[in-house]
Order: structure tokens, then sequence, then C-alpha cells
């Protein structure tokens, strides 16, 4: 459900609550890029990556490819499953980029800061993707959208989810970034632009798209 979410909100979920989510911004440093790039990174897809976090004196705290399982990690871009700075840092990447992620405390650990990291820390991220797939998109998630039960959805039924979903997260209401976050919706997942997303535009997502 998360993904769908991330789905939902797409490049608008950063400005949702109206000045509740900060407005720091990630410093972007691309350290390789690829020549070729078939794909890049949105919202909702999930990605694999390798990286490495140092502290804001170059202070090196952990590595992905020598610390822990030494395994790359996966995680869906979009849903704050790691960090906001990295949801803001690494849209439209390609496969094989690596880029610097300087990333301010209010998109990092905050006030609170988590283990090693104290509160208040500006955090540097060198981060590697090696692989992007598409997010889940569920026969149960459509199932709850379309609400009349006819294998596509109508712009009024992804007005009422996400009016639904917005409540489930505690942010405030807000009609106009609403109707702005639908239209942007349909303008990416219409593909034969009838005016509704069907369940296979929805369902089914093809690299080449």
């Amino acid at each position: 459900m998360l993904t769908v979410l991330a789905w939902l909100c797409s490049s608008m979920l950063l400005s949702v609550s109206g000045g509740k989510l900060p407005e720091a911004e990630v410093e972007i440093d691309v350290l390789h890029r690829p020549f070729l790039c078939h794909r890049k990174t949105k919202y909702g897809d999930m990605l694999l990556v390798h990286h490495e976090l140092y502290f804001e004196n170059g202070t090196m705290l952990y590595t992905s490819r020598t610390d822990g399982d030494r395994h790359a990690m996966w995680f869906t871009l979009g849903i704050m499953e790691v960090l906001k700075g990295w949801d803001k840092g690494l849209q439209d990447m390609c496969s094989g980029e690596k880029r610097k992620l300087v990333v301010p405390p209010a998109l990092a650990y905050g006030k609170e800061g988590k283990g090693k990291i104290p509160p208040e820390s500006t955090l540097t991220f060198v981060v590697e993707l090696l692989n992007i797939k598409n997010g889940p998109r569920s026969h149960e998630s459509f199932q709850e959208m379309d609400i009349n039960d006819d294998w596509r959805l109508s712009m009024e039924e992804v007005s009422v989810y996400l009016r639904k979903e917005f409540e489930r997260h505690g942010y405030p209401p807000n009609d106009t970034l609403h109707e702005n976050m639908v239209k942007d919706i349909f303008n990416k997942e219409d593909a034969n632009k009838d005016g509704f997303i069907s369940s296979r535009e929805f369902t089914y997502k093809h690299d080449e798209l």
C-alpha cells in the first residue's frame, strides 16, 4: 500500500502538508553517469544501491560494501523508507550512476539523531545505483480504488483514495493540492488519454515506457 501511495503522490509528495514537511534541499553531485541511460528512477520504483555514509568532517561511518552483511540494499523510492533526503536526492537517476548527497538534518535524522549519529547532523552519502525495478502494484490495491468495479479508475475515484490516504497518514486536507495531484497522475499514467486509468495501465509497467 505504501508503494501505491508513492505512485499517487509522484513528485508532489514532498510538498504535501503546506509547510509540515521540511523545505530543506539536498546538495547533489553526480560523480559518475553512464553514457547510455535507458531508464531513470521515479517515485514508486524499487532501487538496489550500495552506499557510504560520512559525517560532515569527512569521517566515514558506514559502507555497505564492507560493513554489515556486505550486500547492496533494496528500497522503494518516495515513501521515506530510508531518508527524506534519499527520496529527494535519488530521483531521475540512471542505473550505474553514482551520486554524492549532502543531506541537511531536516532531511536526515533531525533533532533526535540515531545511534552513532548525533542530533542536527549534516550527513554525506555516496550512493551507487545498481538496478531499478518496478514497484509492486497489487490487484487488491486496484480493487480498493475502483469504487464502481468497472476495472478502470476515474479522476473522482483517485481523488477519493487520495483523501483517505492523506487522512490515514496525518496530512491535512488540501483541495487544490489534491486536484493538481490527480491531474499529474493522469498525465503520467493514462497512457491512451481516455480519461481513465485501466487495470493494465495501473498494474503493468514496462521499462521502455
